[in-house]
């Protein structure tokens, strides 16, 4: 038995993917400790584990803790203080505690379940992580497992329609990954970090969540006769999750829902003749809608399979084995630091990224424009290319408006202030400025910060700059300039606007380590997936003129960041040149000099 007097802990295991990892652990005799937010699950896991381990002769023991949610931060380290008495240090950490998340459009998703999401499955990941080195032996191994919908390629990034928050986060567990093995390198600790990016993988999340929610997103936005976008909306939630469960509970369901909306229609039509028979009319054409939410989740499911030679998902004993052979310790070290594709899926996609755009050609289309630029950093840096972007954009007739979260020292500007977390502040502050154009800067971190040094307070307030804030910011900029488009979002066809995203500087120097460099690719690494997701909503399922772009300051020489270069990419994707180009990332101090 491979992994005989090694302690595990798996998370998220009760069930899925998890539960298949933790199985394989205990039938190799590792002890297995096994965690998640429903007690039940476990309970019944730890059964099973506890067969296993008999049937085998194994001495490995399970160890389970109930009701932990991988972002808390007291639950998490009080579980770790249990585990440290028990066993004698932990040998492997997996990675996979994870929700489906909201599987909407940008515009559409609630803020609360976005930062949700992001938390369960990056702060998660780095809390159980940070928390998991104080117990960690020698030659440990700490394997996440995230998506192939956040492997990058060169001038390649996957998009993941209805799936912006869990996209971002996916894409930093990557680059989060990479950085910590770099540092424990740097330590000369030999605890190694490793990704494993699975294809899609037979489970209840992805045929009962995913493919039936992003179906039901798919009709909300085309419509369907005798429902609005609001009625559908209200399919997905209060009626979807029913599907293939007991048939007397969703006719419920139903019959709940019908009856709801039959009540609204007739308070808003006095005229209206029947209600008992309006609401049977609803009802029969709630089922017709449900139908056809199941024929589109199964085109998806099918064209997903197309994509794969065999045709065939990855099965949850398929997915343990591949993590099971990663754990490996040759293995691991052989493969520390990398994020390993077993995805199996042939997914083509345009190239995305693109480098420098020179604005000579900007002419009158921003003049009258209303340009809101807003920043959730006050650095120097930032500052300065505010001022930068302010007097080039008003140079063409723009009107500008500044919004940050603390005063800032600019005049001749109109300034606005508020707190970016706040969504409700967030929003009215930017329907007031109505902006055609958005451009966000996220401002910089330091690089030579270890990311191992951080404390919680400190992780949650960059997830919040570099990821929760730009995406709020971005979607009531488009709420705003199609007013309520996320309730209607039919509302948006052949619109026009954009979000532009300055991200994070790449670090420069004369020598610039490769650990600095997976450092500063955490949150670059978050950004790139939401734009070209959020992109791909707008312009191919949307049908608008939307955009949203991504800047990234910057080169792998090393170069300081040039802010000429910069502005000038700024004002080519404002003055809406690149509307008909399929990049979305762009780089401006990658050019030849």
């Amino acid at each position: 038995m491979r992994f005989a007097d090694k302690v595990v802990l798996v998370t998220g295991s009760g069930t899925g993917i998890g539960q298949a990892v933790a199985k394989k652990f205990a039938e190799e005799g590792a002890s297995v400790i096994i965690m998640g937010r429903r007690r039940e699950p476990l309970e019944a896991t730890a059964r099973e584990l506890e067969a296993i381990m008999k049937s085998r002769n194994s001495n490995g023991k399970v160890r389970m803790f109930p009701g932990v949610d991988v972002s808390s931060v007291q639950e998490v380290i009080d579980m770790f203080n249990a585990i440290g008495k028990e066993f004698n240090g932990i040998d492997i950490l997996v990675n996979n505690a994870g929700v489906s998340g909201p599987v909407k459009i940008l515009a559409s998703q609630p803020f609360k379940e976005f930062r949700e999401c992001v938390s369960i499955h990056l702060t998660g990941t780095f809390w159980m992580s940070i928390n998991a080195l104080r117990y960690m032996n020698d030659n440990g191994r700490v394997i996440t497992i995230a998506t192939y919908f956040t492997e990058e390629r060169p001038y390649e990034q996957r998009p993941y329609r209805f799936r912006t928050p869990y996209t971002s986060a996916q894409g930093a567990k990557n680059r989060l990954s990479e950085a910590l093995a770099w540092e424990m390198a740097e330590k000369g600790k030999r605890i190694y970090f490793i990704v494993s990016n699975p294809g899609p993988v037979h489970s209840d999340r992805i045929y009962k969540t995913v493919y039936p929610k992003a179906a039901a997103e798919f009709i909300r936005i085309g419509g369907f006769q005798g429902l609005s976008a609001i009625d559908i909306e209200r399919i997905a939630s209060d009626v979807l999750p029913y599907v293939g469960e007991d048939d007397g509970m969703l006719e419920k369901a139903i019959d709940r829902l019908a009856s709801r909306i039959a009540e609204e229609r007739s308070r808003e039509d006095s005229m209206q003749a029947n209600a008992t028979q309006d609401t049977s009319n609803i009802a029969s054409t709630i089922r017709s809608c449900l139908d056809k939410i199941r024929e589109v989740a199964e085109k998806i499911q099918n064209n997903t399979k197309n994509m794969i030679v065999d045709g065939n998902f990855l099965t949850q004993e398929e997915t343990a084995e591949i993590i099971l052979n990663l754990a490996d310790v040759e293995v691991s070290r052989l493969v520390n630091g990398r994020i390993m594709p077993s995805d199996r899926v042939f997914y083509p996609v345009k190239p995305l990224i693109s480098t420098y755009q020179h604005s000579d050609a900007v002419d009158a289309n921003l003049a009258g424009k209303n340009i809101l630029l807003s920043i959730s950093s006050n650095d120097d840096v930032t500052i300065r290319r505010v001022k930068h972007l302010i007097s080039k954009l008003s140079g063409y007739y723009a009107r500008c408006t500044l919004l940050s979260q603390h005063d800032v020292a600019l005049d001749g500007v109109d300034k606005r202030i508020c707190n970016m977390m706040d969504e409700d502040e967030v929003r009215r502050t930017i329907r007031d400025v109505r902006p055609n154009i958005t451009i966000h800067l996220t401002g910089n971190y330091d690089y030579n910060r270890e990311v191992t040094s951080l404390s919680r307070e400190e992780w949650d307030a960059l997830v919040d700059r570099f990821i929760n804030i730009p995406a709020l910011i971005s979607k009531e900029t488009l709420n705003a300039i199609v007013y309520d488009g996320g309730r209607e979002p039919s509302r948006f066809k052949n619109s026009n606007g954009m979000i532009i995203i300055v991200g994070p500087d790449a670090p420069y120097g004369k020598k610039v380590s490769n650990l600095l460099r997976a450092r500063a690719e955490v949150f670059r690494g978050a950004l790139r997936p939401f734009a070209v997701t959020a992109t791909q909503e707008l312009s191919e399922v949307l049908n608008s003129n939307m955009r949203v772009y991504l800047v990234l300051p910057g080169s792998i020489d090393g170069k300081e960041p040039d802010d000429g270069r910069l502005v000038d990419t700024c004002l080519y994707l404002a003055s809406g040149r690149a509307i008909n180009r399929v990049e979305v990332i762009y780089y401006p101090d990658e050019v030849r000099t």
